[in-house]
């Protein structure tokens, strides 16, 4: 994994918005439904191509792509993995963890409003319409040609592009844990570990291409928003059990080869009950990932430079910071974003730091406050041309 030491590099987080003929293809083929292969082959090329190609000219230095054959970005692994069935989702249950949140419970006028416009748009809806996935049996990797395509796209498309590495994002197996109900396995621990054997195929497939591996996992940080009877205390060992499971998938692969990242997800709100940083990063260090990509745009954790004051990052780790938000379509001034990198830099050195953005820009419905396509892309021309003001100020360029 490339460092920042002759100048500040820039990245994302991965996901970017589908091309608008895309959409419908990746819709039905996350529902299980009939599509046509040939196009949807066809369509996503094209769109890793145009990405990449949008990336490097944005002056972006890490880029991926864009996970553009993926309806969500953890949805792909019930088509790679075998033990999942989908089954119809319970009477009245419309598959909102999140109603049952912290803030939900809280804010009931504020997501009750946002709901209403985002229906008028012709967003979201009931999410489980299509049923819900499943464990019904035993788990098993079998998307071995679907991460090589993912792979040959990429490679194609940064072929003869300007860029500085390349990295690919795949789940972590706690998010599946935690999302994916388990009614085969007789414990959480036979079903996780289940989960991290199979993973751990297609980490192994991105990092023997020659490419950077990005774990996602925003479940370790939302776990306590999402839980209102649970404590810090109950979260942080919550957190503790699943980072095991992910070192397990882990293993064997170069640290340095490894990022991961974690946020507070796609919900915009108030955001008042979002976990404090400094109640879990040492759980989160504990990761065997050579950087730690995480949300510091946030106006609800902007301040959070101060924790690594206290909790120094392990020997050898990358900070990759948010310094663009995914939750506003106000394009961030490269001298604010600049600012935010050298509050880093002079913590843990400008050489342990890239910019990053705090999540990502292709969310899973349409709503009223969304990050438009074309506003993210003027979001990483200004986190390069902060990145450059940065690197003046910390390497006393002119």
């Amino acid at each position: 994994m490339k460092r920042s030491t002759q100048r500040i590099l820039t990245t994302h987080v991965g996901s970017l918005a589908r091309p608008e003929a895309l959409v419908p293809i990746l819709a039905a083929k996350d529902r299980g439904q009939p599509y046509d292969r040939e196009a949807y082959s066809e369509l996503v090329r094209e769109a890793v191509a145009d990405v990449v190609r949008r990336q490097s000219e944005a002056g972006v230095d890490v880029i991926t792509d864009g996970e553009q054959g993926k309806a969500s970005f953890f949805g792909y692994v019930v088509e790679r993995f075998t033990g999942f069935e989908r089954e119809p989702a319970p009477s009245g249950d419309d598959g909102s963890t999140r109603a049952r949140s912290r803030e939900y419970v809280d804010f009931p006028e504020y997501y009750a409003w946002s709901e209403r416009i985002a229906e008028g748009l012709g967003g979201r809806g009931n999410t489980r319409k299509f049923g819900i996935d499943v464990c019904t049996g035993p788990v098993s990797y079998r998307g071995h040609a679907a991460v090589q395509l993912d792979i040959d796209n990429l490679r194609a498309a940064v072929k003869g592009r300007p860029h500085e590495e390349v990295f690919m994002p795949a789940i972590a197996p706690s998010y599946v844990f935690a999302t994916l109900p388990n009614r085969f396995y007789r414990s959480d621990e036979e079903y996780e570990q289940a989960l991290a054997d199979a993973l751990h195929q297609e980490y192994r497939a991105i990092v023997d291409a020659g490419f950077v591996l990005q774990v996602d996992d925003p479940r370790l940080v939302t776990y306590y928003m999402m839980n209102p009877g649970l404590s810090v205390a109950d979260c942080r060992a919550w957190a503790a059990r699943r980072v095991e499971a992910i070192n397990h998938a882990l293993r064997g692969i170069p640290p340095e080869r490894v990022r991961f990242h974690t946020c507070y997800s796609i919900d915009v709100g108030p955001r008042v009950h979002d976990m404090a940083l400094k109640d879990i990063v040492d759980v989160l260090f504990r990761i065997k990932a050579g950087a730690f990509s995480f949300e510091a745009a946030n106006p609800r954790h902007e301040h959070e430079y101060h924790v690594f004051e206290q909790f120094k990052p392990p020997a050898g780790m990358v900070l990759i910071p948010g310094v663009i938000s995914h939750t506003t379509n106000l394009v961030e001034h490269p001298e604010l974003i600049a600012e935010r990198i050298v509050r880093f830099a002079r913590i843990v050195g400008r050489d342990n730091v890239i910019a990053g953005a705090d999540c990502g820009f292709a969310a899973s419905g349409i709503r009223f406050n969304d990050t438009h396509p074309s506003v993210a892309w003027l979001k990483f021309a200004a986190l390069a041309e902060g990145a450059r003001l940065a690197t003046r100020e910390l390497w006393g360029r002119a």
